[in-house]
């Protein structure tokens, strides 16, 4: 690991994404390495999983520290996909944000404007008619 990963540092995401890039690079590890969007899913499946069992915790109990781990887990796969969805030339992490915020953007027009900012349509109706 280089001087710029040391125990102690406050990381942000593009330090994850640059650790996700070393760990899929010649240097980095054989097991990263070799993943694929289809060899990753059950990982998703189980991070998302994990994930929903962490909220149940906390809603019973208030304990939060696990479902910060289990929302570290799943935004690693969010990552890992961009990461590879880059090496393979098809879209980017930035890509997954500005889709992402486009999307909340344009679903709530009461709150960001728009030509419906006056419209009583709800989410699910804005979300139908983006399907056509």
């Amino acid at each position: 690991m280089t001087d710029t990963f040391t125990e102690g540092k406050r990381y942000g995401l593009e330090d994850l994404r640059q650790i996700i890039r070393i760990l899929r690079s010649g240097q980095g590890c054989p097991w990263d390495r070799e993943q694929t969007h289809t060899s990753l899913k059950e990982c998703m499946r189980e991070e998302a999983q994990e994930a929903l069992d962490a909220i149940d915790i906390y809603a019973r109990t208030g304990a939060w520290d696990n479902l910060c781990e289990e929302l570290g887990d799943v935004l690693l796969q969010v990552v890992m996909h961009s990461v590879i969805a880059q090496e393979e030339g098809i879209f980017t992490l930035e890509d997954v944000i500005q889709g992402i915020s486009e999307k909340m953007i344009r679903r709530h027009p009461r709150v960001f404007g728009g030509a419906e900012a006056d419209s009583a349509l709800s989410w699910e109706e804005i979300k139908e008619r983006e399907r056509g």
